[in-house]
């Protein structure tokens, strides 16, 4: 008898889905509950399992076909003589990459890797780092290349182990998704050439080598590195699997001025004649999409800012109080984000116009707590998401921000977790900020700014005294929060810090 695969509910809001790869193929014997095909979303990819063991008799959507909810994908019967040949286990990892060609004896299967889908509204990507060459052995699992979108960067990893065979993107290119990116020979022994290459990938992921200083570096540090005449295999990568950053490289960089003198210009408005100390360098598609979305925020929402200061002694005296049993306990140190976080959540709930967003005509009211936390990276400001922050316990929340934090610099967050925030927070204090006016994250019609603390002498009872004192800055979008409001969530938050027992309390 034979059994129906169909696309299973994929989650609230989608309705279909992409069929990305089947990893079996018909008249495969497979296994109960062993993957059949990926289907991509605008949201996530979801692996399809088989319902039952026989053989996949019937492929009724084929790679690149867009499915509903509950559409037929394909068939299983029972298992046959035509099958018989086949092994029930699992296909091999290099049966997971979609149009494999035949290849020479000894030099295995043709493995094309191909962009992938980079999230709802991403349809293209600027070719990063290639951290293999042709004629690289690459093991299963093992990145090849960076992807650069308008949102997140992205490192593509070897489908199956074998030998680059062909790079087909170049670094720089602007490549859509499903473009091909490069063809590996599925566990080939490769050439001479080959061969020599076959040295223990670098710390760094580069795999030209266990030399460190043959690994490709990003153009931040790399530029560093050439200007201060630095050796990179002196410099400890504190990135991703060991890689250099800029800040890697600017910690090993001697205080004496540089070999090569060079400055980067501000974008200017047109193109000018750039003399032998100056250099153009194309905007990152991040670092344009972040230029883009500020100066819409200023050009479309009515942007004010109200300041305030706090006394953040109470704070500090909870925090030295009780930080070595919190970090016993939970494992992670008590820091100030959650503080913030938890005191604005209090003030959201009292004046909830700042954590709604104008919709055309509408005004759309959030009744959950989203609070975005702004990370600062090599590559620019990404904006990370503490999803239901009012349901979570100080410790959730300062875990959650210190892996966002530890995953930001490793350009390792997902575009999933930088969307849908309501409110945001933005921390300038560990830069040494004393004050600004941030600027709105649309749609979100709030900021809080955080600033340094710095110890300055407030009256209290009459008299002058010295106390450790933040100022906060609340730029919001006056079309749909008031003055009033916007100083009464300001109060609001000041009070929660001054007295941290409101919150434990929930007053």
């Amino acid at each position: 008898m034979a059994t129906e695969i169909r696309v299973p509910t994929l989650g609230e809001s989608v309705t279909e889905a992409t069929i990305a790869r089947w990893l079996k193929k018909e008249g495969d014997t497979v296994t109960a509950d062993e993957p059949l095909v990926e289907l991509e979303t605008d949201k996530v990819s979801v692996e399809v399992p088989a319902p039952s063991a026989g053989v996949l008799s019937e492929i009724a959507a084929r790679e690149g076909d867009t499915v509903e909810v509950n559409a037929l994908l394909g068939m299983i019967g029972a298992a046959g003589a035509k099958s018989a040949a086949k092994s029930a286990a699992p296909a091999p990892k290099a049966a997971r990459a979609p149009e494999k060609k035949a290849a020479p004896a000894g030099a295995g299967m043709d493995v094309e890797v191909r962009a992938p889908a980079g999230g709802e509204s991403v349809t293209e990507a600027d070719v990063g780092e290639w951290f293999k060459q042709e004629g690289d052995r690459v093991a299963a699992d093992e990145p090849l290349v960076t992807l650069e979108t308008d949102k997140a960067a992205m490192e593509i990893v070897a489908p199956v182990a074998g030998v680059v065979k062909k790079i087909a993107a170049k670094k720089g290119e602007t490549v859509e998704v499903g473009a091909l990116l490069a063809v590996i020979a599925a566990g080939a022994n490769g050439n001479g050439a080959a061969a020599a290459k076959t040295a223990t990938p670098a710390k760094g992921g580069a795999g030209a080598g266990s030399d460190v200083s043959e690994a490709p570096l990003s153009p931040a540090p790399r530029r560093i590195v050439e200007e201060r005449g630095l050796d990179v295999s002196a410099i400890k990568g504190t990135g991703k699997d060991g890689r250099i950053t800029k800040g890697d490289a600017l910690a090993a960089a001697a205080p004496a001025a540089p070999a090569k003198a060079k400055t980067i210009d501000a974008p200017a408005r047109a193109p000018r004649d750039i003399g032998p100390r100056e250099e153009r360098v194309k905007m990152s598609r991040l670092r344009q999409t972040i230029a883009r979305r500020l100066k819409e925020a200023q050009d479309n929402a009515a942007m004010l800012t109200t300041f305030n200061d706090v006394d953040m002694t109470a704070v500090m005296a909870l925090r030295s109080q009780y930080k070595e049993l919190f970090e016993k306990k939970h494992g992670v140190k008590l820091g100030f984000m959650s503080f913030f976080v938890k005191a604005c959540v209090h003030a959201l709930k009292e004046v909830p116009e700042v954590n709604a967003e104008i919709d055309g005509t509408d005004i759309i009211y959030k009744n959950h707590y989203d609070i975005g936390v702004a990370v600062g990276t090599d590559r620019g400001l990404v904006v990370p998401v503490v999803r239901d922050a009012d349901a979570l316990s100080m410790a959730e929340i300062e875990k959650t921000i210190n892996d966002f934090g530890r995953r930001a610099r490793a350009n390792e967050l997902t575009l999933e977790e930088m969307q849908g925030g309501t409110f945001t927070v933005s921390n300038g204090g560990i830069y040494g900020s004393l004050l600004s006016t941030p600027i709105l994250n649309p749609p979100q019609s709030g900021v809080l700014g955080m600033h340094r603390i710095e110890e300055r002498p407030v009256a209290r009872g009459g008299e002058v005294v010295i106390r450790p004192m933040m100022y906060l800055a609340l730029s919001y979008d006056h079309r749909i929060v008031d003055g009033k409001g916007a100083v009464t969530f300001l109060v609001r938050v000041k009070e929660n810090l001054e007295d941290p027992q409101r919150l434990m309390l929930d007053l």
